[in-house]
């Protein structure tokens, strides 16, 4: 079962922090606010689901010790955060006219 949720969180850490450097690469440099605050909540989005996958190998893969559970929720909570703050922001940028 570890070697299943390796197999899991690995990629999905290492795919997920590359979306994130894109995505933040990618609003620094577009001039228009619109594109800039879309790729920016892309970046959260992307950010948040980075930070859900840590947890998980914090509260999943380590040794049950209190620190890495409180470590593993807490990287929980910011992700979900990031990634509520992501989808709102998304769905204000892209209603957002040009």
């Amino acid at each position: 079962m570890d070697s299943l949720l390796q197999w899991v969180f690995a990629p999905g850490i290492m795919i997920t922090l590359a979306l994130t450097v894109f995505f933040s690469f990618r609003s620094r440099r577009s001039t228009d606010t619109r594109a800039r605050g879309l790729h920016a909540s892309r970046m959260n989005i992307s950010m948040g689901f980075m930070l859900m996958f840590i947890a998980g190998v914090q509260l999943f893969l380590s040794g049950t010790s209190t620190a890495r559970i409180v470590i593993g929720a807490i990287f929980l909570v910011i992700g979900f955060f990031n990634l509520f703050a992501g989808l709102r922001n998304h769905s204000i940028f892209r209603t957002m006219q040009q």
